[in-house]
């Protein structure tokens, strides 16, 4: 399995489709429906099943319990709306255009409104986006679903045409869950915060390895032994350690285990994909597929836009969560035993679930491709124009420029910010700044933007081509504002070394700068040489810099670096003869 997931997700990754489809392609292959290499992929994926339990305890440590205290809304409100609309959405389309029946389409159209955790959670921690308020949004919703397994379990009982007796009741899953969740939060204050302090003292990796592997893993066990979700059990033992000083240690010894495990949860998931249901009835697995996506994203987009999230993100959001998931495995599978649909109807939509997961990278491709191909500015984006009177203008709002706009307006200094990325005004947006769009390299927009009486103007976005030619009209146009500029490296400073700016910055210099004080410090150094020699490196980079730009030659000024054979000699003791 390993060995042939090696292979499929090398290629695919290869291919820019991502690793969930090579692990779902590479089950297929292996799997009884083709090569028959590997046994029951229904056992493969009770155990790999952990790996979404673990997934979900990394971003429970991700989580402090006042951050999501601060999700309720999203969670109950964007959430529940999501899964109790898309529900019935789907429910009707089992009713009319399957013709199933009325049990049969509830069983089967409400499972089929949950998204995958799986596939969904992963593709957020990979590209950034977990902590944004895009990604907090999409976990609320993952966490509804999360929650809304329980009574979904309890009504496909309820529906049962063999009913067991020795099945708990909603009522009693319902007090299992609260109590199980107050359980995990008294234990991880009260037992596994002191126990990872206790361990903390011994030093020993090994051992936060097993108590990172048994805090997960007992965690999942208490909720399954309860007929409950595993996935909410080591999600909430994450929550409580999320304050724990020893976190960042947990997440990186559980990291492993999770891509492992979710890699093989994904190859059990082809393993069971029903070739034989495609190959009979294709039309209707692509269809149904298909009606499926749509429906969904027809159904979060106006929720999403009626949170106040902005169209873009909405799109996104929307196509993020249009996929089933795989707890429509489980529930197609009770439903099954429960006589509500057929064998063959539950291997008719375990194929459509997965099918339609395995579109979902396809659906992240076409919204980058999208995102780099539409330049035009939203309606709803604000140019300059309409912003207010203020001392400072910063043109680019990136991870340089807020910290620069936000230093001066720590001093309550008016600032206007510009930026050229719709996406990244959107974020901005979400968490309450003001940016303007537009090229703020234009001198007809600065001009807009209030630059004649401006008293500083700050290029802080990220163009490594800017250079005289762009620089020297606007500061003609402007002469009273300081202008300084943040450049890419020493030869886009050299094209600039003759313009009278303020300030020129290599983006990289001052933390590079930083890096090697504080190395100096920890080896050992005396302070008063590490100062002696950051400020002997800093007079030689200038006049290095000089050098170079008054020639145009890069290696002018070589024999002013520190090399081993150039190194800076000891300072004298105090008194000594020179």
């Amino acid at each position: 399995m390993l060995g042939v997931a090696l292979l499929f997700v090398g290629i695919f990754r290869r291919l820019g489709l991502g690793a969930t489809l090579g692990y779902i392609v590479a089950g297929a292959v292996i799997g009884p429906q083709l090569l028959g290499l590997v046994g029951s992929g229904d056992a493969i994926m009770q155990v790999s099943e952990v790996g979404i339990a673990f997934l979900l305890f990394l971003v429970g440590l991700e989580l402090q319990p006042s951050r999501l205290w601060r999700l309720r809304k999203d969670i109950f409100g964007l959430g529940l709306a999501q899964v109790v609309l898309a529900g019935l959405a789907l429910s009707l389309l089992m009713r009319f255009a399957v013709g199933l029946s009325w049990g049969a389409s509830f069983a089967v159209g409400m499972p089929l409104a949950l998204s995958s955790t799986a596939q969904v959670l992963p593709m957020l921690r990979s590209t950034g986006d977990m902590n944004t308020p895009y990604g907090e949004r999409a976990f609320s919703i993952l966490l509804l679903q999360d929650l809304a397994i329980i009574p979904l379990i309890t009504a496909v009982a309820a529906l049962s045409r063999v009913p067991d007796p020795s099945a708990p009741s909603g009522l009693t899953l319902g007090l299992y869950t609260v109590g199980a969740v107050i359980g995990l939060v008294l234990i991880g204050r009260f037992l596994l915060n002191p126990a990872f302090r206790l361990i903390g003292r011994l030093s020993e990796r090994e051992l936060f390895v097993v108590a990172g592997l048994f805090t997960v893993i007992a965690a999942a066990a208490l909720m399954h032994q309860l007929h409950l979700s595993v996935a909410l059990g080591a999600f909430v033992a994450g929550v409580m350690l999320a304050e724990s000083p020893y976190r960042h240690e947990l997440e990186s010894d559980v990291e492993p285990f999770r891509s492992i495990l979710l890699g093989l949860f994904f190859m059990s998931v082809g393993m069971l994909l029903d070739l034989g249901v495609i190959a009979t009835r294709p039309l209707m697995v692509l269809g149904l597929a298909a009606a499926i996506i749509l429906i969904k994203a027809a159904v979060l987009y106006p929720l999403a836009r009626g949170f106040k999230m902005s169209k873009g993100r909405s799109i996104s959001l929307a196509l993020l969560l249009s996929q089933a998931g795989e707890f429509g495995f489980v529930l197609f599978a009770q439903a099954k035993n429960a006589q509500l649909i057929a064998p063959e109807t539950a291997s008719l939509f375990g194929a459509v679930v997965t099918l339609s997961m395995v579109t979902t990278p396809f659906l992240m491709r076409l919204i980058g491709w999208l995102q780099q191909r539409v330049k035009d500015p939203e309606p709803d984006l604000e140019g300059p124009e309409f912003s207010p009177e203020t001392n400072a203008i910063v043109v680019g709002y990136g991870r340089f420029g807020q910290t620069v706009a936000q230093m001066l307006m720590a001093k309550r200094i008016p600032v206007t910010l510009i930026d050229l990325k719709a996406t990244q005004i959107e974020l901005a947006g979400e968490f309450g700044t003001k940016v303007y769009y537009g090229d703020g390299t234009r001198i007809d927009l600065l001009r807009t933007a209030g630059a004649e009486e401006a008293e500083a103007i700050f290029f802080c976005h990220d163009d490594a081509e800017m250079g005289p030619e762009q620089l020297r009209p606007i500061m003609e146009a402007f002469p009273q504002a300081v202008v300084m500029v943040r450049v890419f490296d020493r030869r886009q400073a050299m094209r600039i070394a003759d313009l009278d700016v303020a300030l020129v910055q290599r983006e990289v210099f001052e933390s590079a700068v930083t890096m090697g004080r504080e190395a100096l410090r920890r080896l050992g150094v005396a302070e008063r040489e590490v100062v002696r020699v950051e400020r002997a490196y800093r007079a030689r980079d200038n006049e290095r810099l000089e050098l170079q730009a008054a020639t145009g030659d890069l290696r002018s000024g070589m024999d002013r670096s520190f090399t081993p054979d150039r190194s800076l000699p000891e300072e004298p003791p105090k008194g000594a003869a020179l």
